[in-house]
């Protein structure tokens, strides 16, 4: 140990910090999850009781199959609307094609609740539509359960195929298409025989992305899922009834919450590894300005895309000026549910910048430092420690509430009803961005230059600080917005770790929304948008324009 600490102490020492966060914070939460998913509630012996349980009772398997319904349900969705825009906007000349993709970034950016609120707004049982097409005779279908959920889910969650398909069409030789074309293949075939198979990784990669977050999604299934219930919801119920016992049905659905999603995660692994294409780019692909009624068609449906995922936002800010009596809008504009919110939570709002500020610059400073040993140090270690950091992305945040829950309410360690343990969640659960993002950028600076400072006589940590750092600005900028807009509109963790004085915005948000309260819900909902907006403004500016995914 002596000598593997004096051979390269610094980032030997940042190696093994990787592992004491990972394992404090990810595996002994899970672990405990783990241990109290196996002891019966009844007996308190240990046994597969539990699973027993959740597998033989209607009332539960209908919450997996439902949770696979509305997850498959959303990710076929965010395909049908990712790769038509993915495609247009890169093969052809459309008019605004950087304004699309900012608009869809922002989407992609807004608390997924935040649709939902906005969809029942429109489509509700009072909604302005519902109740628009109701006086024509029109009956719209209700946007509660599980057509709504998928709704939400393709429109918020499409940029993720969107940006990962763009990505991979404009990496292919464009050579390749036109040598179909030479050979007859009609446009059609052409994209199904040859443009599709090339992209097909990047297409399942966007796919995956939306399966995972539809599957792990809390807020979306509470507000508009109704009775229908899914595993986050289900866990986080099961959570609040079992509080004064042992929760023994919520770790359970917990567990089997994280196995769905890792066998998600493996059938996208073996179907990127069954079809794979590569070509070499010698001719990059060019955009093509169409005319006529094909031109009329892919800018239709672009925009329309667009459009459709940009709606709910702009229906918050509508609805957070108009005038309210109680829950009740009434005709007129103001500023009344901005005086509410002004009133009634200025601890909620310092609390959601102070908790995401403070976790942000932890999640910058060890998350660059993590990225630089798992990108320039590959050892066999570095690797096993790079796949345990991509843990915290793929549990959910009720199960990983619940994990620290269990984990740091007893002795030695008691944080629950603190805010640092809320800061905790935000921590882990963002690291990955900032290790992607700084393992990205090195990949792009030639390691030759750290080598030429310490062969100057620089130790190892002062070439880091002043040949690596500057360069890696622009990755570290990327991933620190992207860390710090989706800390500030966490809700699926912090739901269950906020105590009085801890409350956030997000929570505070889904409260009013529950509540019947739409008017001061969508007056902090829009200065939650407004901050990821500025916060993507600062991203275009200091990021130079690109969003890293993880």
């Amino acid at each position: 140990m002596k000598n593997w600490l004096r051979r390269d102490g610094f980032w030997n020492l940042i190696t093994l910090m990787g592992f004491v966060i990972i394992g404090l914070l990810v595996i002994y939460p899970l672990f405990n999850i783990l241990m109290q998913s196996f002891i019966s509630l009844e007996t308190d012996k240990i046994g597969l009781g539990n699973y027993v349980t959740f597998f033989t009772t209607p009332y539960y398997l209908k919450s997996l199959l439902n949770s696979l319904v509305v997850s498959l349900g959303g990710t076929l969705g965010a395909v049908i609307l990712g790769v038509p825009l993915a495609f247009f906007t890169t093969r052809y000349k459309i008019f605004g094609t950087p304004l699309l993709s900012s608009l869809a970034t922002l989407a992609l950016l807004t608390p997924p609740f935040l649709g939902a609120y906005s969809w029942i707004v429109m489509l509700g049982r009072n909604g302005f539509l519902t109740n628009a097409f109701a006086k024509i005779g029109v009956n719209l279908p209700t946007i509660y359960g599980a057509f709504g959920i998928i709704l939400v889910y393709a429109l918020q969650y499409y940029p993720f195929v969107f940006l990962l398909t763009s990505n991979g069409l404009q990496t292919i030789d464009r050579s390749l298409e036109e040598a179909a074309s030479n050979m007859g293949a009609t446009p059609f075939k052409r994209f199904y025989k040859v443009t599709m198979p090339l992209v097909t990784p990047s297409i399942t990669s966007g796919a995956l992305m939306v399966f995972m977050l539809s599957l792990a999604n809390f807020g979306t299934p509470q507000i508009i899922g109704g009775r229908y219930r899914v595993l986050p919801t289900m866990a986080y119920n099961m959570y609040t009834s079992e509080i004064s016992k042992r929760p023994a049905m919520a770790s359970t659905i917990s567990i089997i919450l994280v196995l769905v999603a890792a066998i998600g995660i493996f059938l996208q692994k073996f179907a990127a590894r069954r079809r794979k294409y590569s070509s070499v780019l010698l001719y990059r692909s060019q955009t093509v300005k169409l005319t006529g009624a094909s031109n009329f068609f892919a800018h239709f449906i672009s925009y329309l895309i667009v459009a459709l995922s940009t709606l709910p936002m702009g229906v918050v800010v509508v609805f957070a000026f108009k005038k309210t009596k109680g829950p009740v809008f009434v005709d007129g504009y103001g500023l009344d549910s901005f005086r509410q919110v002004s009133r009634e939570v200025p601890t909620a709002i310092a609390n959601s910048f102070i908790y995401s500020i403070v976790a942000l610059v932890f999640i910058v400073v060890i998350g660059t430092l993590l990225g630089f040993i798992v990108t320039r140090r590959q050892t066999v270690v570095n690797k096993i420690l790079d796949t345990l950091l991509m843990t915290p992305y793929i549990v959910p945040g009720t199960v990983m509430g619940i994990g620290l829950i269990i984990a740091f309410n007893k002795p030695p360690i008691i944080l629950y009803g603190t805010a640092l343990i809320v800061i905790i969640s935000y921590f882990i659960r963002r690291l990955p961005y900032s290790v992607r993002s700084a393992s990205s950028i090195l990949q792009q600076i030639d390691p030759d230059l750290e080598d030429a400072g310490i062969s100057l006589g620089a130790s190892p940590a002062r070439a880091f600080r002043k040949v690596a750092m500057p360069l890696m600005i622009p990755g570290i900028v990327s991933g620190a917005v992207m860390s710090w807009i989706t800390s500030i509109n966490e809700l699926s963790a912090s739901i269950l770790l906020y105590v009085g004085n801890t409350t956030t915005m997000p929570i505070r948000i889904y409260a009013w929304i529950l509540g019947g309260y739409f008017g001061p819900a969508a007056a902090l909902a829009t200065i939650l948008l407004v901050t990821t907006g500025v916060a993507l403004f600062l991203l275009n500016v200091f990021g130079r324009g690109k969003v890293d995914i993880v």
